[in-house]
């Protein structure tokens, strides 16, 4: 007898803005995924993303503590909801609550360093490209920072 094919999802985290663009422009990988959305819920974002299944984050979430427990929550219950196989997300400060419960749920996690990082990490990088199942930058330089990551080039 056949095993069912388990049905996957995709669950696409990050900030509004140019976080939420370069997610966007994956588009050719996630069209014809089953998918849902985490992102701020921003008239940007609401734009972008008509039509589309969202959960709205809570924010700012610059280095604050606050949004970090919030954001964890949210990643609890979306987590157990969606059942998502993989996570990707470009950033920023909400990948990381959505990551690592992931990690506890068997997700696969793909973070992409946004493209102006040449040199230096982003602080959602450093957090969590150790439990990244792959990490992807955009440029040969950011190499020096994160040894294990694949370098694809630029999204743009």
């Amino acid at each position: 007898m056949k095993e069912e094919k388990k049905k996957r999802k995709v669950c696409l985290v990050s900030s509004s803005g140019g976080h939420l663009t370069h997610l966007y422009m994956l588009k050719p990988f996630w069209e014809n995924k089953d998918r849902v959305w985490v992102t701020f819920k921003k008239v940007d974002a609401l734009t972008m993303l008509k039509g589309e299944k969202i959960y709205p984050c809570y924010y700012p979430t610059n280095r604050s503590i606050k949004a970090l427990i919030i954001n964890t929550f949210i990643a609890l219950r979306v987590l157990i909801k969606e059942r998502p196989n993989l996570i990707i997300s470009t950033g920023a400060a909400v990948a990381v609550p959505f990551f690592y419960l992931g990690k506890l749920f068997g997700c696969k996690c793909i973070y992409i360093e946004v493209f102006d990082r040449i040199d230096h990490s982003t602080m959602t990088g450093k957090l969590v490209y150790p439990i990244s199942d792959c990490f992807i930058v955009q440029w040969d330089e950011m190499k020096k920072i994160y040894p294990k990551a694949i370098n694809l080039g630029s999204i743009f």
